[in-house]
């Protein structure tokens, strides 16, 4: 399944993995030339020179990217090293570049593993709650019939698989340590909590979560006692102290690279509107709407309100976090995702999802005569919702629908019934024997479409 590529934005999340590794340094020249043709095109000259708007005021190319997941893709990355040191003495001639195939196919596998291990994590959260047949199917539906397998496979140097493990490693923490914290249980979560805001900015809403729980003890202290609110207050601010701490890469790169520990590129300067204007339209547009491109996620949100009455006040905690991402994302002046199939910023939300939906499913359940038809039909109805996806990730993939801007509904509707059928075995062969040759193929799609005029016909 791993396709190791690096593209559009993963270029600069590799280049951080990449550049440290093989030369010791924060210098993306090389990487930013061997980005795939468009992102090299549009950054470098005639004669493959960087382009002067690309630099910084410190000399370095300006890397807006987060670090975390070239943290996380280390390990693999030094065994694909050590493995193309070890062929190259015996004659094999691979370029230890960490553009080399080894170095892809470990960065990729690393993707998918920690895609699954956030999955694994979110099945063990909801388990807790609800019966372990409808965690797993819940997982199963939220692995297949969102927007992570496209970010988990097809596109792996790009950070949101990493974004749904490290979510899911804080909540599921978070909740197992939940009625009764030791101080070194408030350090390990600040040092998870440290490691989910470096792979992804944004997931630092979900820092709520704790933040809330600890106000709600502050409010009982008449209950609690002035000792037990004293050690949360010193435990909160050791977690934070930690939380810092580890941010310490990010704050370095953002140091070399830009020249200020708190200089974070274009994102502190575009133009957020905390009004939320985009809230319909990150729901319900056809331009990645995450209710309209993966519509399963919308009964995953509504089980949130049909949890189980021991999982009520988690499921208030996991809606919380939900509700603060939905606000952070309908702030921001991109929040379509650009190129991206669905809304690709909402699988951080993924453990949260399969929460929601596994309490969705053992709700329905009771409504069944019988404990077998329940699970067989649910599991056909989730089946159906990923045969819908996987046919809609392949016409994304194949640039049937444009994957920028608003799609026409009836165009997807018509190829999901008509043209994928036809088209889906071939290029599924080409992709697993012919996968450089498709790439390119898809590559110049993309180029002609980024150039084509908008279609007028698309619908809103």
């Amino acid at each position: 399944m791993v396709n190791p590529i690096v593209h559009g934005d993963g270029v600069g999340y590799y280049a951080y993995a990449r550049a440290t590794l093989i030369q010791h340094n924060l210098h993306f020249e090389e990487d930013w030339r061997h980005g795939n043709q468009y992102f090299a095109q549009s950054r470098t000259g005639a004669g493959g020179q960087i382009l002067p708007e690309e630099y910084t005021e410190t000399g370095y190319i300006s890397n807006l990217f987060t670090v975390g997941p070239a943290i996380l893709w280390l390990p693999f990355l030094v065994l694909a090293h050590v493995f193309v040191l070890v062929c190259d003495l015996f004659g094999a001639h691979i370029a230890a570049n960490g553009f080399s195939l080894p170095y892809l196919i470990a960065m990729a596998i690393g993707t998918a593993f920690y895609g699954f291990l956030g999955l694994l994590l979110s099945f063990s959260l909801a388990r807790k709650y609800v019966g372990e047949k409808w965690a797993f199917l819940a997982t199963l539906g939220v692995w297949t019939a969102s927007s992570l397998p496209v970010y988990m496979y097809f596109n792996p140097a790009w950070s949101h698989a990493h974004s749904a493990f490290t979510v899911a490693l804080f909540l599921w923490y978070w909740e197992r340590t939940r009625t009764s914290r030791s101080t070194a249980q408030w350090i390990l979560l600040g040092l998870i909590s440290g490691l989910m805001v470096e792979v992804y900015f944004p997931n630092g809403v979900f820092l709520l979560v704790p933040l809330v729980e600890s106000i709600r003890t502050y409010a009982r202290f008449q209950a609690v006692g002035m000792r037990q609110v004293r050690t949360l207050f010193l435990q909160n601010v050791l977690f934070l102290v930690v939380l810092i701490a580890t941010l310490i890469p990010t704050f370095v790169t953002r140091k070399i690279v830009y020249g200020g520990y708190l200089r974070f590129g274009t994102y502190p300067h575009l133009a957020w509107d905390w009004s939320a204007p985009y809230w319909r339209q990150v729901l319900f547009s056809a331009d990645h709407g995450l209710l309209t491109w993966t519509p399963l996620l919308g009964f995953a949100l509504v089980g949130l309100f049909f949890a189980p009455r021991q999982a009520r006040i988690v499921a208030l905690y996991l809606g919380t976090g939900a509700a603060a991402f939905y606000y952070l994302i309908s702030s921001y002046p991109y929040w379509d995702g650009l190129s991206a199939f669905g809304n690709r910023f909402f699988i951080s939300v993924t453990p949260i999802f399969v929460f929601g939906l596994a309490a969705l499913l053992e709700f329905v359940a009771r409504h069944f005569s019988s404990q077998r038809t329940s699970f067989v039909t649910l599991a056909v109805v989730l089946v159906c919702f990923s045969l819908w996806n996987f046919g809609f990730v392949f016409q994304w993939g194949a640039h049937l629908i444009p994957v920028r801007g608003p799609i026409s509904w009836s165009e997807m509707v018509h190829n999901q019934f008509e043209v994928v059928p036809k088209d889906i075995a071939t290029q599924l062969r080409t992709y697993v024997f012919r996968r450089n040759t498709l790439m390119r193929q898809i590559e110049q799609k993309d180029i002609e479409q980024l150039h084509k005029p908008s279609d007028n016909n698309a619908q809103p």
